[in-house]
């Protein structure tokens, strides 16, 4: 299994910080990779087993090498503390959130299961796809903290 995971503390309570992580509409306005995203299937908004369509594209030195679309089911939904979803039934992301003081530590953590270990060294060592995920999440936060803070 590969994993990754990157956190932040954001000056804002943990209901605001799970309101803006849960609206997928607005994740192409933190992600470096998702261009936006929309529920489906019924879904009007998060609950365990709604399903969510995203728009992604990886784009290296300003050119964009691949776009692609995933489906996601919602597995997590715990207000204030948990949301997570598997994306095309193989990669888990999760947000986890914690108080601390005023403020919410946020820790946003992906698992990708390999189908085998030809795929695990291509996707690791040739790709370094685990680290550019790391830096994208870490720019996400980074993104949604920005904006929260300026919030009033």
């Amino acid at each position: 299994m590969t994993t990754g995971s990157a956190s932040i503390v954001i000056d804002r309570d943990p209901a605001t910080v799970f309101a803006l992580i849960t609206d997928v509409t607005r994740t192409g306005e933190w992600s470096p990779e998702c261009l936006g995203g929309r529920w489906v299937g019924g879904a009007g908004g998060p609950a365990v087993g709604a399903k969510f369509e995203g728009d992604n594209a990886l784009v290296v030195g300003g050119m964009t090498l691949k776009r692609w679309t995933t489906t996601s089911e919602v597995t997590e939904y715990v207000p204030g503390e948990r949301f997570a979803f598997v994306a095309e039934e193989y990669t888990t992301w999760r947000y986890e959130l914690e108080p601390v003081g005023d403020a919410t530590r946020v820790t946003e953590s992906f698992d990708f299961h390999t189908a085998s270990a030809t795929q695990r060294f291509l996707y690791e060592t040739i790709a370094r796809r685990p680290a550019s995920m790391v830096k994208g999440m870490q720019k996400t936060l980074d993104r949604m903290k920005s904006h929260l803070e300026a919030s009033s």
